[in-house]
């Protein structure tokens, strides 16, 4: 890698309408897995980043951007964040071309909803032009696949492959020696207006890299996680609290009440009478008296009382009195009898 500033791109200006009601108030990088935000488990990707790499942030933003510029900002003072809006959602290439003024030199681009974990420290001394991180996954049908010649390059990436004989699938991270090709690549893609659904799709800007002859290569993970539906914000909790990310120890300290670790409880959360967990996290401010919550995430200042809950998601500021079963509740909502 150069001597420049390693500009980090995410894209994250959609609506989450699969994460509706919550995404009504609030982006989806804004809701609670275990012990942090969405937006912090993404950042953490980057921490192995070697030392000697300085960094630089660039967010596309759209509906309600404007509350995750407050919360990088009251949260991460010290990093150095440019935001770009994404008015019309024309796709993922239209996203990153909004980025233009700011790129220059190398750059990483990871969705705003993807979690991966691997080893970053390579990119200091990596030599190929171009890394595409990809996971080997048994039905790759739904997703992007990278097609990998003989000698290790990469030929061609193929969106939703018909067949299954090539399950290397794209996770959503790439790294760009140069990101001003990747510039140059998406405005060849919007002026041939190669298109799928009346979307730019990135991957259709690197196949035109790669007719160039840009040399990339894959990287393979083990761990992928997602943050797109409400199944999926569950299912990674649940992989969060299993990996490191429960304080276990510390929830015992609630009065009369049963903790089934893992679980996350905040440090300012009030719990009495209660069976928590397994896999439930709660967060700041909550008030929770005479519950059974299990497989749950609760957000900030909710209280809920004499309820018993599994597999469901609270809101912020919501108030829950006497109900059982599955819930998907907005924040600011009332649910009582």
């Amino acid at each position: 890698m150069s001597a420049s500033t390693l500009k980090i791109v995410i894209p994250m200006a959609g609506y989450g309408t699969r994460l509706r009601p919550h995404t009504w108030s609030r982006p989806k990088q804004l809701i609670r897995m275990a012990d942090k935000m969405v937006i912090d488990h993404v950042l953490d990707t980057f921490v192995n980043l070697p030392d000697s790499i300085q960094t630089e942030y660039i967010f596309i933003v759209g509906y309600l951007g404007q509350k995750i510029e407050q919360y990088m900002q009251a949260t991460y003072p010290e990093l150095k964040v440019h935001y770009a809006e994404q008015v019309e959602m024309r796709g993922q290439s239209h996203a990153i071309s909004l980025a233009k003024e700011y790129l220059d030199g190398p750059m990483l681009m990871i969705y705003g909803d993807t979690l991966i974990r691997g080893d970053f420290s390579f990119l200091a001394k990596e030599p190929a032009e171009a890394v595409a991180w990809v996971k080997a996954f048994p039905d790759p049908r739904r997703f992007g696949v990278a097609s990998v010649g003989g000698d290790g390059w990469v030929t061609h990436l193929v969106e939703k492959p018909q067949d299954v004989n090539n399950n290397l699938v794209l996770v959503g991270c790439y790294y760009f020696q140069d990101s001003q090709d990747v510039i140059s690549g998406i405005e060849e893609q919007m002026k041939r207006n190669i298109t799928l659904k009346d979307e730019f799709f990135f991957a259709d800007a690197i196949n035109i890299m790669l007719e160039r002859g840009l040399k990339m290569r894959v990287e393979n993970v083990d761990i992928w996680l997602d943050a797109g539906t409400s199944d999926d914000v569950l299912s990674t909790n649940r992989y969060l609290l299993e990996h490191g990310h429960d304080n276990t120890i510390e929830a015992y300290s609630h009065s009369r009440s049963v903790i089934r670790r893992p679980v996350f409880i905040h440090p300012t959360a009030t719990v009495e009478n209660s069976i928590i967990g397994p896999h439930a996290a709660i967060g700041a401010n909550c008030n929770i008296q005479s519950c059974i919550i299990r497989d749950s995430i609760i957000e900030d200042a909710s209280v809920v009382t004499n309820a018993v809950m599994e597999h469901s998601i609270i809101g912020h500021e919501v108030r829950i009195e006497r109900q059982a079963g599955v819930m998907n509740v907005g924040d600011r909502t009332e649910l009582t009898i």
